[in-house]
């Protein structure tokens, strides 16, 4: 199947993490983000748009604009071996472990299936995230006896029923106080069932893998009780959404997919652990960098850091961060306090062996970024952090070879071969070689080599 994509451009918006302080409500026009739709997506396009600081919500794909977003968004991962367990985190598993065997079982368990030399050594070595994780499942216990309750986790495909629309709208109603009228199934639908993602399995260092867009379902005595919506990647396991029913809210339902998740990322070799986006100055979305030790996209050249000291005391003092920004502000710092000490010594030096400092971004603020684009500016001109340059394109992407599907006439062409293609210019948002030209720069050269535009 082709992996299709139609450019929806460059907009601002209100944003659902932060609100006004005097009103409660939300601010308008407070982010800005790049955003295009799918039908139809390869797994692989995917990740390197993940990889590029995109995400999805349903067929609608997006690339927050960082540096002028009220709340900036980072792309966050996990490499799944190393993870290190807080003791909060192994006490969520521990006591859901506890609940659904019941003390009766844990006893006579016991008896009859004494732990061997090696099990009780790895024990005592440490917390072992995988078999922990399925310590509880029904059908990897030794019985009898039979356990307290019978638990079960099935991974299917992302399919809509009335049972986890059901287990939605009492998440969403009771969890984030919406309204009855706010919940309904074409929005569930819509945001939770149905991916782009093309399915597909394969064969990886001895793992078969399953890839494309999964329910992962939590069952307790047959209900469901919980239910991740996952994107399974070439590299990674990345969490969509998680929901619980609010009977069981004080079982850490968070705490308990996300460690599930994680051992679904070690286990089944995807490597790596997509919590989706870290937002510093949101308190609430904080916990995902708990999860130790966690990486932080770079919004400029995409490098990964680790959340560690330096990043965190640099995103504790400002907004935007973009590491590779700070590192070479400090290089170029450094130069020019030797350059002045030269001249002090009466030794100019070269002053063309001095970078030049990079320009810095116009207009901060997001309703304006979001104005002067609807009236016509380039998103060359905004600079928006991460998107290539006209000048990389010309060097990485040779624009003219674009696939582009042409419906009426069911094929596909090249940009080069459409009618006044030579005559309209990148740096023009509101021509056809604009268009394309804001899409390859905002979805990367290596993406534009797997999809086919389409403009419906």
């Amino acid at each position: 199947m082709q992996s299709l994509v139609t450019p929806l451009g460059y907009s601002a918006e209100s944003c659902g993490y932060c609100k006004d302080a005097s009103t409660g409500r939300r601010t308008p026009n407070s982010r800005c983000s790049y955003y295009i739709t799918s039908k139809s997506l390869s797994t692989q396009a995917y990740q390197d748009l993940v990889d590029r600081g995109w995400r999805r919500s349903g067929t609608i794909l997006y690339k927050p604009d960082v540096l002028r977003h009220c709340c900036p968004h980072y792309t966050i991962r996990l490499p799944a071996a190393s993870f290190n367990p807080a003791k909060e985190h192994r006490h969520a598993v521990n006591r859901w472990n506890k609940h659904i065997l019941g003390e009766d079982y844990i006893k006579e368990a016991a008896k009859l299936y004494p732990k061997t030399k090696q099990e009780k050594a790895r024990q005592r070595n440490g917390f072992d995230l995988v078999s922990t994780i399925h310590e509880g499942e029904f059908e990897k216990l030794k019985r009898p006896p039979e356990p307290a309750h019978r638990f079960e986790v099935i991974l299917e495909p992302d399919e809509f029923t009335d049972e986890k629309f059901e287990l939605f709208s009492n998440y969403q109603q009771h969890v984030h106080h919406d309204g009855p009228s706010d919940v309904s199934k074409d929005g569930f639908k819509r945001f939770l069932c149905g991916s782009p993602l093309q399915r597909t399995i394969r064969e990886v260092d001895g793992h078969t893998q399953q890839l494309g867009s999964y329910h992962q379902c939590y069952r307790l005595d047959g209900r469901l009780i919980a239910m991740s919506v996952l994107d399974l990647l070439p590299h990674c396991v990345s969490s969509v959404y998680s929901i619980y029913h609010s009977d069981f809210e004080k079982w850490s339902f968070g705490k308990l997919s996300a460690m599930r998740e994680i051992a679904l990322a070690s286990e089944g070799g995807y490597q790596f652990y997509y919590m989706g986006y870290y937002i510093h100055s949101c308190v609430k979305m904080r916990y995902k960098g708990e999860y130790r030790p966690s990486y932080i996209l770079d919004p400029e050249t995409y490098e990964w850091n680790p959340l560690d000291g330096e990043l965190r005391r640099l995103l504790d003092a400002k907004a935007y961060v973009s590491l590779s920004r700070e590192r070479r502000r400090r290089e170029d710092t450094a130069i020019a306090a030797q350059d002045i000490e030269n001249e002090s010594k009466g030794d100019a030096g070269d002053a063309g062996d001095t970078p030049e400092v990079a320009p810095e971004y116009p207009l901060l603020n997001a309703e304006d970024a979001g104005k002067a684009v609807m009236q016509g500016m380039s998103l060359f001109e905004l600079k928006v952090p991460g998107l290539m340059t006209v000048e990389q394109i010309e060097h990485q992407v040779q624009l003219d070879h674009t696939a582009i599907q042409i419906r009426k006439r069911s094929i596909t062409v090249e940009a080069g071969d459409l009618m006044n293609w030579e005559k309209s210019y990148i740096r023009d948002p509101r021509s056809l070689k604009g268009v394309i030209g804001e899409l390859v720069a905002a979805i990367g050269p290596e993406v534009v080599k797997q999809v086919v535009v389409d403009f419906g």
